[in-house]
């Protein structure tokens, strides 16, 4: 049956081609490779670099970039600039490494009537958003997302186009859709008739699924068409109709299925959990993080440290949720569960860090407006962290989460130039974070639009 592609030649006959051209050539002729232009070199002057790794804060330090990666550091006296190398003096200014933020939706932007956005509104619109909203989450600072639901793998795209170049953004780790029981917190289409459905998509496509063999599935698709990771609904959510919040969602057989083929597949895998049972029943089936994790209890925080699990605790949407919720700005089968969640995550939160729980920094921007992504440090110094633990779990928790912690999360020779500038010290006043000064990101500075 014709396929409408160009046939491929037989290896046979390539090689044959190969041969009869190289004959044509004189045995002494050479083929010369023009080289290309040596590698862009930075120099950078920093007053207090705080590098991610966990010790103390150094004064006056030079940061020498080659390319898009870091070649050396060193005391300013005992690493000149070279010559020809472009300086960007950052004297007096704290240099950090690239923020990471483990839980955002560059393609999404919660608002009034956002419940009905599935039948009125298609991926192209919210790629097209995403442009714009990839481009402030960079300006703020964040210079590595990972993109945790979208819709119609919208985020691929969007990664697509700041790879090639199109586009100025973070770097994207998605997870493309996220997968779901019929009628939970993924389900899309709770608050609407039941055959008003994505023309065309299947459950799987769609990102339902029901049974071990359908998860299984599901993931295959989703990994198939662009996914870094899969994000799962493992209890129902706030912002979804016909669920309650704490309610379990995935049978043990069916986490196990959708876990599993995502680990053989080479890809991590982040739970939706608000409630007690789906916390737990996740972690023991191997999640690899559990976002939000508003109602943990002693059991709940125990296994997570046995098992390694981290804690995305995404602090600013329980605030934003609650907030609306008292204003009314949210759909009438949300406000119960708004205004029920926001005390419990805080709660959840302080327990899990005390007790040691691995955290990485997490906002849920989308149900927050996009670049504002910094007021998550606040909250999580409020709730009982200190200020360099919540810088670190920005960079070096969450670079190793994502399981890129080889080339970001950390100022140091070999890594990406992923930087984050700011004005004052944020180890003792974490709202400096709110407003950088200056973004690099893989050795060149970004745009800040000012």
């Amino acid at each position: 049956m014709a396929t409408g592609r160009r046939p491929m030649a037989a290896p046979a006959l390539w090689l044959a081609l190969t041969v009869a051209l190289t004959a044509t050539l004189p045995a002494t002729q050479t083929v010369t490779v023009a080289a290309g232009p040596p590698p862009h070199e930075l120099y950078i002057k920093a007053g207090l670099l705080i590098d991610g790794t966990s010790g103390a804060p150094r004064r006056d330090m030079a940061i020498l970039v080659r390319g898009d990666r870091i070649e050396k550091i060193g005391a300013l006296k005992a690493l000149p600039r070279p010559d020809g190398a472009e300086l960007l003096d950052l004297s007096g200014k704290t240099v950090l490494p690239g923020l990471i933020d483990c839980h955002d939706h560059l393609t999404i932007n919660v608002k009034k009537g956002w419940e009905y956005e599935p039948v009125l509104r298609t991926e192209v619109d919210a790629g097209i958003a995403g442009t714009v909203y990839a481009l402030r989450t960079l300006r703020a600072g964040f210079t590595t997302v990972r993109n945790l639901g979208d819709s119609g793998g919208a985020s691929v795209s969007l990664r697509r186009a700041i790879e090639d170049g199109l586009i100025e953004g973070p770097r994207i780790v998605t997870a493309r859709e996220m997968l779901s029981m019929t009628g939970g917190h993924g389900d899309d289409f709770n608050a609407f008739r039941p055959d008003l459905r994505v023309a065309g998509a299947g459950k799987i496509e769609s990102g339902v699924c029901d049974s071990a063999d359908e998860c299984r599935a599901a993931v295959r698709y989703q990994v198939k068409y662009g996914a870094d990771l899969i994000k799962i609904a493992a209890t129902g959510g706030v912002l979804s109709a016909g669920d309650e919040l704490g309610a379990r969602q995935f049978s043990d057989e069916e986490l196990r299925a959708l876990i599993g083929e995502a680990h053989a597949l080479g890809r991590k895998v982040a739970a939706h959990a608000h409630g007690t049972a789906g916390i737990k029943a996740a972690v023991l089936a191997g999640i690899d993080s559990i976002e939000h994790g508003s109602i943990l209890d002693d059991e709940a925080v125990r296994l997570m440290k046995e098992h390694g699990t981290f804690l995305v605790p995404t602090l600013m949407a329980g605030e934003a949720v609650f907030t609306r919720a008292k204003s009314g700005q949210l759909p009438d089968y949300s406000i119960a569960k708004g205004l029920a969640v926001w005390p419990m995550m805080q709660q959840s939160f302080r327990k899990a860090h005390e007790a040691g729980v691995k955290i990485a920094f997490g906002t849920d921007t989308g149900v927050t407006p996009h670049g504002e992504n910094a007021h998550e440090f606040e909250l999580l110094v409020a709730n009982g962290m200190k200020p360099m633990e919540a810088i670190l779990a920005a960079t070096r928790n969450a670079a190793v989460l994502l399981g890129r912690d080889k080339d970001i999360g950390t100022v140091e020779p070999g890594k990406l130039a992923d930087l984050a500038v700011f004005d004052g010290d944020p180890t003792g006043d974490v709202s400096v974070l709110k407003k950088p000064v200056a973004v690099v990101k893989g050795g060149r500075p970004v745009d800040l639009g000012r």
